[in-house]
């Protein structure tokens, strides 16, 4: 790996790309709502008093709203029910408990990779996001977003990075991926790229070339990215590739097959375990005050908002995380240790 840029060398990120919409998702606007003028005496006039206390407000960007940034690690057609409790949520409380605009509300918006999302957040683009440890960790190092929360979910604090095969495969250990066609989800993802590749260079021996940044034309292998962990499992379920990495969720929840439809397909072949689960991150570009009230807001939600817009626990539309505490980047240094090990650079912002 000698010669290899260093993961901490920080860079510049280039622009944003593959940003979609999704149908926004007002909060209930509780605060007073009261009409801010007042009589004006002496040489006070209305206007001045207006333009006082706005700029005492709150403020997410030009528009009056804040956009959150949601990462493909699940299937896009399930974000928006999943998400839109946990939006609503955040518009009203901070309309409720800080000097913000009655008819904030908060925009979801589906990013095409994890690094759409952090370029986003740098740029101001997006306020607010849920992303992967590794494009979280990158951001911070790179001035493009700070982390606030930690996520809960399927059990534990942390989660698995998995490497499988088709139960039929000949491959039993790393080194045999020489040669092979292997999926990945996403260059960003924590489990689904970085620990994989790193398993396979440091465990398997294998040359990685410069994946995740580069095209992996110098790999011992041919990579294939599937802009998804689902995606990942859907080409090996497909034929189409040798072996596949992916978020141990996938084998071991409903995210995608169900456990026993994996088993039907897939053979485990390497495991990592103790990944930090996934952060919420916010743009360096708010004020501090707006960073609290977006912590804050996560950190005094009710248990419904994690239910989807059924309201209902235990149910299809429900969000993958029950639960969040406060984190930094201190919580993530496993991640960047091994991110610095393959010596990813910002290049791969590129």
């Amino acid at each position: 790996m000698a010669g290899r840029r260093k993961f901490l060398k920080v860079a510049g990120a280039t622009g944003i790309a593959g940003l979609t919409g999704l149908a926004g998702c007002t909060g209930d606007g509780g605060g007073d709502g009261g009409d801010d003028t007042t009589e004006s005496g002496g040489e006070t006039t209305e206007e001045s008093e207006n333009t006082t206390e706005s700029s005492d407000q709150l403020t997410f960007g030009d528009d009056g709203t804040i956009d959150f940034g949601i990462s493909p690690s699940v299937p896009q057609e399930d974000l928006e029910v999943q998400y839109s409790p946990l939006e609503d949520h955040v518009g009203s409380y901070i309309t409720e408990n800080y000097d913000a605009s009655s008819d904030l509300s908060v925009q979801g918006t589906i990013g095409s990779n994890y690094s759409a999302v952090i370029q986003s957040l740098g740029q101001g683009t997006l306020d607010m996001a849920e992303t992967g440890p590794f494009a979280a960790a990158l951001g911070v190092m790179t001035g493009n977003a700070e982390i606030i929360l930690q996520r809960y979910g399927y059990g534990g604090w942390t989660y698995k990075s998995i490497i499988a095969t088709p139960n039929d495969s000949d491959i039993t250990e790393l080194s045999d991926l020489s040669g092979k066609t292997v999926a990945f989800s996403d260059r960003l993802s924590t489990s689904g790229a970085l620990y994989p590749l790193y398993s396979m260079s440091s465990k398997g021996d294998l040359d990685v070339g410069n994946l995740p940044e580069g095209n992996g034309s110098q790999a011992e292998f041919d990579a294939r990215f599937a802009g998804g962990h689902v995606g990942s499992y859907t080409l090996l379920e497909q034929g189409q590739v040798d072996a596949a990495a992916m978020g141990g969720f996938v084998r071991d929840t409903k995210t995608g097959p169900t456990p026993d439809e994996w088993q039907s397909v897939a053979t485990t072949l390497h495991e990592d375990e103790g990944l930090p689960r996934a952060p919420i991150v916010v743009s360096p570009e708010l004020s501090d005050t707006a960073k609290t009230a977006i912590q804050q807001a996560f950190l005094e939600g009710p248990d419904s908002i994690y239910y989807g817009a059924d309201g209902e626990t235990d149910t299809e539309d429900d969000l993958w995380f029950s639960d969040v505490r406060e984190a930094s980047q201190e919580d993530y240094q496993s991640v960047i240790d091994v991110a610095d090990e393959l010596g990813v650079g910002t290049d791969i912002f590129g």
